[in-house]
């Protein structure tokens, strides 16, 4: 009997020993069984800390108001796994995903494959098959050894760099920007959207002879007024309204987003450009709800660079009453880095365990346990997201707002509450 979508995830999640392996070396097999090549007629590939999604985001948009047939893959998801993998502005349907499932299954044999290497292998079959003009895939963890890596992109970007997920990528951003610098390719452009951006970075970018387009130095951004900014290089400047996403990062991932399409050397008029950044959107990026009167904001902000982009946001849109913050992380996160950055914008902490996620679960004592030096270890304690979102409700006043943050775990828990409306 055939697996239903569901069933296929279960069963994919039983594949590998591991949940993370990093090499090339399997999923550059299956690929070959599958005559995987280029899945579209241009490629991004776009890799980083933070701001990934967003830029994928804004490449989407602006390629799709161009007239361009688009395909998309990003990780992790919030709600259904059917985010991941979007085909002209759709989310893959079940039925598509189970075929491109079944075809991986029938090309691996015996070969092993994670979770997320079954599931990039299987957007690339579906990208293959749907004569797409552009796909821009999400690199799901450093950049070298990433699964995503199989593909020579014809552009690579790296968004911003800086520490997470050490146990595999380093702990210093030198070590973690030569990883992420493994997608970029010879002689192809390397877009880096940080004027900072780790002298590993561009040593590798020298030395395979990519041509690094840098922010701050061949492309720029700037404020006009409330509602417009300017986008530069040396033979093109525009005037664009201000993105969509909240946040003032997004207006820096906006920039890599256009400076990447133009290396691509491609046409699009400059109305797709304000249609594009107008349009994006993304879910749990500072997204904005109201809980029986009280305002909440979710960000799926889960290092120290994140929290300190989020610290900023609410520093910059104060309210009169107090910040409530909803925390829940994963047993690998820097919770210390996270919770220091957010200290001065924080009233009040309600903490909250994860569960149900693997190896990286983690209940809310031994989150508590990592914060001991810190005012969040005195927040009250909850099992779940649920339970400390209500209490967080419950204990809010008149002008008082929640900030619910952490993981993609921890604001796909919130969104289930928050779209239900209790």
């Amino acid at each position: 009997m055939a697996r239903t979508l569901h069933e296929w995830l279960d069963y994919i999640e039983q594949q590998h020993p591991s949940s993370i392996e990093l090499g090339l070396e399997r999923t550059r097999e299956v690929a070959l069984r599958l005559s995987l090549d280029k899945p579209a007629a241009h490629v991004i590939t776009v890799g980083g800390t933070n701001g990934k999604g967003s830029t994928v985001a804004f490449i989407e948009a602006i390629a799709r108001a161009g007239g361009l047939k688009v395909g998309s893959y990003t990780s992790p998801h919030l709600l259904r796994y059917n985010e991941r993998v979007r085909i002209d502005g759709q989310d893959a349907s079940d039925s598509a995903l189970v075929r491109a499932f079944e075809v991986v299954e029938a090309a691996r044999g015996e070969t092993p494959l994670t979770y997320f290497e079954f599931g990039t292998l299987a957007a690339l079959w579906l990208f293959q098959q749907s004569a797409l003009d552009l796909v821009v895939l999400e690199v799901g963890l450093g950049g070298r050894l990433d699964a995503v890596n199989l593909v020579d992109a014809d552009v690579a970007v790296i968004t911003t760099v800086d520490i997470d997920h050490v146990d595999w990528l380093g702990n210093d951003r030198e070590s973690i920007g030569f990883e992420k610098a493994g997608i970029a390719r010879a002689w192809k452009p390397l877009v880096l959207g940080e004027i900072d951006s780790p002298s590993s970075v561009l040593r590798h970018a020298y030395a395979i002879g990519a041509n690094a387009i840098r922010l701050g130095s061949d492309f720029f951004h700037e404020p006009v007024d409330n509602a417009h900014w300017r986008w530069w290089d040396a033979g093109f400047e525009v005037r664009l309204p201000c993105p969509s996403l909240s946040g003032a990062a997004q207006q820096a991932n906006a920039a890599t987003a256009i400076a990447a399409l133009r290396a691509l050397d491609i046409e699009l008029p400059v109305t797709a450009l304000a249609q594009g950044v107008s349009a994006a959107a993304l879910p749990g990026r500072l997204q904005r709800f109201s809980l029986q009167g009280t305002p909440v904001i979710v960000d799926v902000g889960h290092n120290p660079q994140a929290a300190r982009t989020l610290s900023a946001w609410l520093r910059a849109a104060p309210v009169p009453g107090q910040t409530l913050a909803v925390f829940a992380a994963l047993a690998d996160k820097d919770v210390g880095g996270v919770v220091d950055a957010l200290q001065g914008e924080v009233s009040a902490w309600f903490l909250a365990g994860l569960h149900g996620v693997g190896s990286r679960a983690q209940d809310v004592d031994a989150l508590a346990g990592k914060l001991s030096a810190s005012a969040a270890a005195r927040g009250s304690r909850h099992p779940d997201v649920p339970s400390a979102l209500a209490a967080a409700r419950a204990h809010a006043r008149d002008d008082d707002r929640i900030v619910v943050f952490g993981s993609f775990h921890t604001v796909a828990e919130a969104l289930a509450v928050l779209h239900s409306g209790q």
